[in-house]
């Protein structure tokens, strides 16, 4: 994949801060700065309203970002849901900002808005500015004020860092707007070699609402399961491409593959997950007879048996804390979801249910285990909480919905599901709202959710 360059250039006051999205990166420190809070007289979430950027003389290009930064920023709010958007059907009859500083705040008011977003587009060079102000509505006072710099190949990607930047400075919230979903998908062989191609899936990425999905692997081959490293640099996979099953770790900005697991056409490796601190992977392997858990260094070396037991098992999760693994087994007859220490003692069985597979672990604070279940001829998504040790259903027998994985701040999950006929990749928030379907071409599965 060609290496993606997006340098942003957010000034706070008399700060200057540059962020450098080339791999993404974490949000930097930024400086101390008076943050006015906007709230709801009623104690309901605050009613926001984010009307189309201004591009004052801009050319058509810059017009059209200025319109999509607006309409994507108003999703990307929207998605958290800590404050009720206005729909933007209603804002026709309110006048366009002149400028940034000439805002018709009292048609807004009339709207019921508490919080305006207003955004400017101009171009400086090669480079699209863009000046970003979040108005509390009552008194015209900005409680945000940014500018960011970067190049305009991607509009989508100013309008997400505004998103978490008001997320976290309103309601100290880690939005995921940034964020990316890797998958696989079957719609290149349909496309190449007609619809039944499923012998060939290859890896995708994807912006977090489904937007700009890029292929990433290549291969004519079952390329399966993608786990994000956690500085998202590395995608980890399993491959058929040498005829036989191994895990490949794709450096997805530099073009290089490795094979920690050393698999060969005896020794296949599969579902290769991260550990929290990006330096081992735990992965599955009938290497000694029987499908066993392994861990190794993220160089190949260090490779130790996790498991050891006549039964098959298979699928690992990591806590987030790296002391833990969660897995499958069917050690009791039916597979069901178990925990063990990072070094395979202390394993215990949490599910008793008719068949459990593919567990995934939250994020902090959360401290919960969602997993596939067994529901009628298909699945459900459910989540395990270790606090009360309660068992929820957040999918309802609507298609088969299987492979879930937590967004980074815990809010969401992505899942594949067969509810729109072929297997896709949808989104629904941890409490069972909000579904959302973001792939739509060829069979989609596996979903995993980046930093």
């Amino acid at each position: 994949m060609n290496k993606t360059l997006i340098a942003l250039l957010v000034t706070i006051g008399a700060a200057t801060v540059l962020i450098a999205q080339d791999p993404p990166a974490q949000p930097p420190q930024q400086p101390t700065e008076l943050t006015v809070t906007i709230r709801n007289s009623s104690g309901l979430p605050p009613r926001y309203a984010v009307p189309d950027f201004i591009a004052p003389g801009g050319d058509a290009q810059a017009q059209a970002a200025a319109k999509l930064m607006g309409e994507v920023l108003w999703d990307d709010l929207n998605f958290e849901r800590e404050f009720y958007l206005i729909s933007r059907d209603t804002y026709k009859t309110i006048p366009a900002a002149a400028s940034l500083d000439q805002v018709p705040i009292q048609r807004w008011k009339e709207l019921g808005a508490d919080g305006l977003v207003v955004g400017s587009v101009r171009r400086e060079g090669g480079n699209l500015v863009v000046q970003v102000r979040l108005l509390e509505v009552n008194t015209g006072r900005a409680a945000f004020s940014r500018e960011y710099k970067g190049l305009p190949r991607n509009p989508r990607f100013f309008a997400h860092s505004i998103a978490d930047d008001i997320h976290k400075q309103q309601v100290n919230l880690r939005g995921v707007a940034r964020t990316k979903l890797a998958f696989t998908s079957t719609r290149d062989a349909e496309r190449m070699s007609g619809a039944n191609a499923r012998e060939t899936q290859n890896v995708y990425i994807g912006d977090y609402d489904g937007a700009n999905q890029t292929r990433i692997s290549v291969a004519k081959t079952l390329e399966l399961a993608p786990t994000w490293s956690p500085d998202v640099q590395s995608i980890a996979y399993t491959s058929y491409v040498s005829g036989y099953p191994d895990i490949i770790v794709a450096d997805i900005y530099k073009a290089r593959n490795t094979r920690p697991a050393k698999g060969n056409d005896r020794v296949h490796n599969f579902l290769g997950v991260w550990s929290p601190d990006g330096q081992k992977l735990a992965f599955m392997s009938p290497r000694d007879g029987n499908s066993e858990l392994y861990v190794v260094n993220r160089d190949g070396s260090g490779l130790r048996r996790l498991t050891n037991h006549p039964a098959s098992d298979v699928t690992p999760t990591w806590a987030p804390s790296g002391t833990q693994i969660a897995f499958t087994s069917d050690r009791t007859g039916k597979p069901q979801i178990w925990i063990m220490d990072a070094d395979g003692s202390g394993q215990q069985q949490i599910t008793r249910e008719s068949w459990c597979d593919r567990p995934t672990w939250s994020p902090a604070p959360f401290n919960e285990i969602a997993y596939a279940s067994q529901a009628g001829g298909g699945y459900d998504i459910k989540i395990f909480d270790f606090a009360t040790r309660s068992v929820k259903s957040i999918t309802h027998g609507e298609g088969s919905n299987e492979s879930p994985a937590f967004s980074p701040n815990g809010r969401h999950i992505a899942f594949t599901s067969s509810r729109a006929g072929k297997y896709q990749i949808f989104t629904i928030d941890r409490d069972g709202q909000n579904q959302r379907q973001l792939t739509k071409s060829g069979e989609n599965r596996y979903p995993n959710w980046s930093n």
